[in-house]
């Protein structure tokens, strides 16, 4: 058999009711009729003993008989089998796993710190008990090959000044990104027989020994943009004022003359600290 079997064995609170029958009435009938036979049937009540089960909600119990394996109980209650019948216990239950903070390189070869939260629960217990070694050892190893496989195969954030602008990055594609971990961890675990529930990043940076460059880069980048945003302004507003002078014919100004308002107006404009104006109380030829 290569498949799982679900079965519903015998009701427990019969044959419990039957054990005491046979215990009892066979301790009374010794004990009255003082027979040495009647200790046979104390023994096999007693071996019957062994076959009651009880299976809580969301848990299961494989059954082998001698290596065989016979079936597998999913319904909770309480029953019995045979009681010669090997019964492993397997949790049905949504398991939380969280990895541990692995050392890897993202498609730009840069080491990043990463860890993943992985939700999982056994769907074929036959799979789980009898197709891998330790179904639980085997989610944890097969998790960490999955997030190292991952993590090379996008980069950690994108760097256009270099020509590395990829649509998909680690740090801001957080849906893609979790789709694409579930469907490589949920490939690797089927074999096993569990489901992934829900696959997601935990923790995500740059390594110790780069993580300062990093941030030095990024607020480089940040300020260049700010920059960017400040003089792209900044001609605006000069253009503006230029042309609001010239329309309203305030003052005839000369190519001379605008180049240095122009100057001017930049400087105020895109200067860092607040510029201290002078009033020229004089002539416009000195």
């Amino acid at each position: 058999m290569k498949e799982e079997k679900v079965i519903v064995p015998a009701n427990g609170y019969l044959m419990l009711l039957v054990f005491f029958v046979l215990f009892i009435g066979s301790i009374v009938a010794m004990i009255l009729l003082r027979s040495p036979w009647f200790i046979i049937a104390i023994v096999s009540s007693l071996i019957l003993a062994f076959g009651f089960v009880m299976v809580q909600p969301n848990n299961s119990r494989v059954l082998l008989l001698f290596g065989k394996y016979v079936g597998t109980i999913k319904r909770n209650g309480f029953y019995w089998v045979n009681p010669f019948y090997t019964k492993k216990k397997i949790s049905l239950r949504a398991s939380n796993f969280d990895s541990e903070r692995l050392k890897v390189n993202d498609k730009l070869g840069n080491p990043v710190m990463i860890s993943t939260i992985l939700v999982w629960r056994v769907f074929n217990t036959y799979k789980a008990a009898f197709d891998v070694d330790n179904y639980e050892n085997f989610v944890r190893v097969q998790t960490d090959a999955a997030v190292r496989k991952l993590a090379s195969m996008y980069p950690y954030d994108n760097f256009a000044d270099e020509g590395h602008d990829e649509d998909i990055t680690l740090r801001s594609s957080v849906n893609e990104v979790s789709e694409a971990l579930e469907k490589e961890i949920e490939e690797r675990l089927l074999i096993a027989g569990i489901e992934v529930l829900e696959a997601r990043i935990g923790y995500l940076a740059y390594a110790q020994e780069i993580a300062n460059a990093m941030l030095k880069r990024q607020q480089a980048t940040a300020i260049v943009a700010a920059r960017h945003k400040i003089v792209e302004g900044a001609v605006s507003m000069v253009e503006m004022a230029l042309h609001e002078l010239s329309k309203n014919q305030i003052v005839d100004l000369d190519e001379e003359r605008k180049a240095a308002m122009v100057s001017n107006l930049m400087v105020v404009l895109c200067g860092d600290k607040d510029a201290s104006p002078i009033v020229n109380a004089g002539t416009l030829n000195h």
